[in-house]
């Protein structure tokens, strides 16, 4: 037996001593305890001085973090780093081109794998080169070919394939990442550059070695670019079906998906892609198509790609129509706001018609004649007009408010509430203009209630700065739609807010269904214990009126009170109520 065992032993050493592999042990800090012939050789040009003891001094340079990548990997053994590709200075034979993992064994132990990837890398190159015949194809940032380079390896594939010969196809992805606006405006431009370089690494990952493709000897081909901003673009050739693109595009949300690590932040980059199949349209006509699937999978949540129908064009149109048209509208003053009453519910039955009124813009289009809201609120999301359009609102609504004031007296409404958006929560000076409106317009702001949907308040920690900044200034916060969103009755607590808004499903479901009620009842019993008030939204019957008032709830709104009015319809809505 011990005669077996020093022959495997031996045997063991001659594999180690001998495979074009470099190996290496090393302990938790680095130190080197064992390396074969190859990874002396491999590693030598890296190591400063030409010192082989240590792990993190060798690719000092090369890999910087590598320490701090140990350092997260915070489980007994595993993958550390996979496939890492490290330029190394001239060897024996000039540059090199090395790929470096490295796992941990246990605790205390490190085992790296180093190979020399030179001879994939040029050709990786050379195949560039032919794509890519100056600087002029090339995104200077990722050093990924760009828009042009699409342009042209789509005007090779469609010449190709005009010939009508039936051997695959090729489809394009467009690639959008979902939040990066955030990143740049919470981390800074240089953050959000490099976080681009390390998506379009991982596009690179994804893409090597090929994958769904045809059988060997029949056209296959990929390219990845960079075609502006956070815009990608994946053409894929040689495909069966448009399946297979699927499953890359799945590939690729997943991969960039993962946390990035900046500046000692763990940054989410989710990535919306749109998937064209190639049917013989012009370069720009697909990379439209292309561009508006990204748009429609933007819309549907984001991080999921969607597949291009003929219909989406018909749609995107319809929205460019109105972006346009909206620019103009804001510009012309053809939007106004109505305002909703919202009255307190007495005890005896009856109503107090001044409690409040809530603001909601409507569009009186040239044309079109008055544009209901959800034909363009969801384009001013899109297209970054919604801060714009919060802020008319605001202004416009404080303004009315003060000449209510003026010009009703007692019958004036107590409390105004205006919707806020993500865009206008996402600025970081927007406490300042909230300030400047309330100073300008002579607004009183413990008279006014911004609304914030449930899903916003509960999800993202920097509106949550937003809202506590919002209430020093003595503005009070209303949490709207509630029950529809991300939070609960357990959470309530943790909302900086005043007032919860009961959203119109559980109000529309009051009369006829146990478990809505018991829902509205819960509500509101959780919110009077923390001080705060209740408002049912849709109360369109007397016996849903009935329901919530027994319920407890302090304030109701609806049709069965009112619908939205101008301004002026509203001051004569209110000195009507003084009559009856």
């Amino acid at each position: 037996m011990e005669h077996d065992d020093k022959l495997a032993y031996e045997a063991l050493m001659q594999f180690l001593y001998r495979t074009p592999i470099g190996l290496l042990q090393a302990d938790i800090e680095g130190a080197i305890d064992m390396l074969n012939p190859m990874a002396a050789q491999l590693l030598m040009p890296l190591a400063p001085q030409g010192a082989l003891d240590n792990l993190f001094a060798i690719f000092g340079a090369a890999a910087a973090d590598l320490r701090d990548r140990v350092a997260r990997c915070d489980t007994p053994s595993g993958v550390v780093v996979e496939g890492l590709r490290i330029d190394a200075p001239d060897g024996r034979d000039g540059p090199q081109v090395l790929s470096l993992s490295v796992m941990k064994i246990d605790r205390n132990r490190l085992m790296a794998a180093v190979t020399d990837i030179t001879l994939e890398a040029q050709r990786e190159q050379e195949r560039l080169a032919t794509r890519l015949s100056s600087a002029a194809r090339t995104d200077a940032l990722t050093r990924m070919p760009n828009r042009s380079a699409v342009h042209e390896e789509l005007r090779r594939i469609l010449e190709r394939d005009s010939g009508g010969k039936d051997d695959g196809g090729f489809a394009v992805l467009f690639m959008n990442c979902d939040r990066f606006r955030q990143v740049n405006d919470t981390l800074g431009q240089a953050t959000g550059d490099q976080l681009l370089v390390m998506v379009a690494e991982r596009i690179r990952n994804v893409l090597r070695p090929p994958t769904d493709r045809l059988p060997l000897g029949q056209r296959s081909g990929q390219l990845a670019a960079r075609v502006g901003g956070d815009e990608f673009v994946v053409v894929l050739d040689g495909l069966r079906r448009v399946e297979d693109a699927e499953s890359v595009a799945a590939r690729l949300i997943g991969a960039i998906g993962r946390a990035f690590h900046l500046q000692g932040h763990d940054v989410v980059c989710n990535m919306s892609v749109g998937i064209a199949w190639g049917d013989g349209h012009e370069p720009d006509a697909l990379l439209r198509d292309a561009g508006i699937a990204m748009v429609e999978a933007k819309r549907a949540g984001g991080a999921r790609f969607v597949r291009f129908e003929a219909e989406m064009r018909e749609r995107s149109a319809r929205r460019t129509d109105i972006e346009t048209d909206l620019r103009l509208a804001l510009q012309a003053e053809q939007l106004f706001v109505v305002y909703q009453p919202v009255v307190a519910l007495r005890s005896d039955g009856g109503t107090d018609r001044s409690a409040g009124v809530e603001a909601l813009v409507r569009w009186q289009h040239p044309v079109r004649g008055v544009v209901p809201p959800f034909e363009f609120i969801g384009v001013a999301e899109e297209c970054g007009l919604i801060g714009a359009l919060g802020d008319f609102v605001l202004e416009r609504a404080c303004r009315d408010f003060v000449r209510w004031q003026h010009e009703l007296g007692e019958l004036a409404p107590r409390l105004l509430a205006v919707n806020l958006s993500r865009a206008q929560l996402g600025q970081r000076e927007w406490a300042g203009t909230v300030a400047r409106i309330l100073g300008e317009t002579g607004m009183d702001p413990q008279r006014l209630q911004l609304e914030v949907t449930e899903s916003l308040a509960a999800q993202d920690t920097d509106v949550q700065l937003r809202l506590h900044e919002l209430k020093a200034l003595g503005i009070t916060l209303a949490l709207d739609d509630f029950g529809t969103g991300y939070s609960s009755l357990a959470s309530l607590h943790l909302l900086p807010v005043d007032t919860v808004k009961i959203d119109r499903s559980f109000v529309s479901q009051s009369e006829t269904s146990h478990h809505h009620r018991v829902l509205i009842e819960a509500t509101v019993k959780v919110a009077q214990s923390l001080g705060m008030n209740t408002v049912a939204e849709g109360i369109e019957t007397l016996e849903q009126a009935d329901v919530v008032r027994a319920l407890q709830c302090d304030k109701g709104q609806g049709y069965l009170y009112s619908r939205p009015l101008p301004q002026d319809a509203l001051a004569e809505w209110l000195r009507q109520s003084a009559v009856s």
